[in-house]
């Protein structure tokens, strides 16, 4: 058997912990499979005092962490610190410049530097991993770059927080507010003390990112990401999608488009739609994940698992670094930097599809006319109008009432310019919920 592989392990929070636990508890079974044995030789935390539940005697302990690429005992830097910029990043990059193999669940770090960190990972001729950045313990990275790597994919998207998704499929179940079940949340760990990263769709958004250049042959531009979260989302939105037979789930999706001049272009969009209760997608339920692929040869295929947790992200983690082990190094993002291509953000206006609109009326004559005058107007289709309960039973105000509209396959430009004419309309108390329909 070969000499093992040395890694060096930055961060020791939960998923940190589970990746020793993971190579402690299967060190014979791992070694077979890479052939090496793998062995951790040192590792940095912020808190050096603090009890993680394993013991960390046998390991070298690294005060500075950014330091930890310049030991020559080390082969394979695991880094598990988290944040886009910051030690994690330095981290990194010292880790490439010195020629070693990184491994990471950072999906925002990825996201906002990838490409960087790519670069200088095929200049040393290293490995860049990071299956743990996207969808946990799913090994949808890995999928993408290998199982359909021969065929064009078409669209990928998915459940890509957790944490959202244990929040609409617990108010699915009990029929409660989004901010009782974000305490709840909260309170069981499932969600942070600040939550925004998970409930305003940026997490999700930054694995979106990862999953598009991996699937499209892209750069990754995760600044072009529409970005629209759950925390607007009412019980009566998930009550009236199960009458029409839907569920909403908090979707990332990217696919991409030719425009007029035979550029490609790339839509990559995070929000909550209404997903018909046909659809795989439909049953994914509390914190699990789930992404789909669909390739012109292969069809459409689903992962599905958990998202997060210090077992299935761990097990993304090893198996980075047993592919290392192996001497599989490739390119971080399927194709070498320089043949990424390019795909500028797409105009999303001409294309199709129905919605589900929640509108906060103030319960005042007129108010239906000016809003079905508006969609008139816009050139939007109503399917059906719902004006549900007495005022102010669900929108918690005496004086409003919730409207709710599915409208026909129609262009989403219609939409929008529906929902400008009404921007300042008097008889909105809010700006209308916007839901996309995906269907079976």
């Amino acid at each position: 058997m070969s000499e093992p592989l040395r890694i060096a392990l930055a961060g020791l929070g939960t998923v940190g912990g589970g990746v020793i636990r993971l190579i402690e508890t299967n060190a014979d079974l791992i070694a077979r499979r890479a052939e090496r044995r793998i062995e951790i030789v040192a590792v940095a935390a912020r808190d050096r005092s603090k009890d993680r539940g394993v013991d960390l005697s046998r390991y070298a302990w690294e005060d500075d962490m950014t330091a930890m690429a310049a030991r020559p005992d080390v082969d394979v830097v695991v880094e598990l610190v988290g944040g886009s910029d910051g030690p994690a990043l330095t981290l990194a990059r010292n880790t490439l410049n010195a020629g070693k193999d990184l491994v990471t669940a950072n999906k925002a770090m990825i996201a906002h530097h990838g490409l960087e960190l790519a670069a200088l990972a095929e200049q040393a001729d290293a490995a860049l991993k990071f299956e743990a950045a996207v969808a946990g313990g799913i090994p949808v990275i890995k999928s993408l770059k290998e199982g359909v790597a021969a065929n064009e994919i078409r669209r990928v998207y998915g459940i890509l927080n957790g944490t959202c998704n244990y929040i609409l499929s617990t108010m699915e179940d009990t029929g409660r507010d989004f901010a009782d079940v974000l305490a709840e949340a909260q309170a069981k760990g499932y969600a942070e003390a600040d939550p925004t990263f998970d409930i305003d769709g940026i997490d999700a958004a930054h694995k979106l990112a990862i999953l598009s250049s991996v699937a499209f042959g892209t750069r990754i531009d995760f600044k072009s990401v529409t970005t629209r979260g759950i925390r607007r989302l009412l019980a009566a939105d998930i009550a009236q999608a199960d009458v029409l037979g839907y569920y909403i789930r908090l979707i990332g999706m990217a696919d991409t488009e030719v425009d007029a001049a035979g550029q490609r272009r790339l839509v990559q969009r995070v929000q909550p739609h209404l997903v018909h209760r046909d659809h795989p997608l439909a049953h994914v339920d509390g914190a699990t994940n789930a992404v789909v692929a669909e390739g012109n040869f292969v069809g459409r295929l689903l992962f599905q698992g958990a998202g997060a947790g210090d077992g299935p992200t761990a097990s993304a983690v090893v198996a980075d670094l047993i592919d290392i082990a192996r001497g599989d190094i490739g390119a971080p993002f399927s194709i070498p930097v320089a043949e990424l291509g390019e795909a500028p953000p797409a105009q999303t206006g001409d294309r199709i599809g129905s919605a589900y609109i929640r509108f906060n009326v103030a319960d005042r004559p007129g108010a239906l006319a000016e809003i079905t005058a508006a969609m008139r107007d816009a050139g939007v289709s109503i399917e059906s109008l719902i004006q549900k309960g007495t005022p102010g039973a669900a929108a918690g105000d005496a004086d409003t009432v919730l409207v709710h509209m599915v409208t026909h396959d129609g262009p989403e430009s219609a939409i929008q310019r529906a929902m400008a004419l009404l921007c300042d309309s008097p008889c909105l108390t809010e700006p209308p919920v916007v839901l996309p329909i995906l269907e079976e």
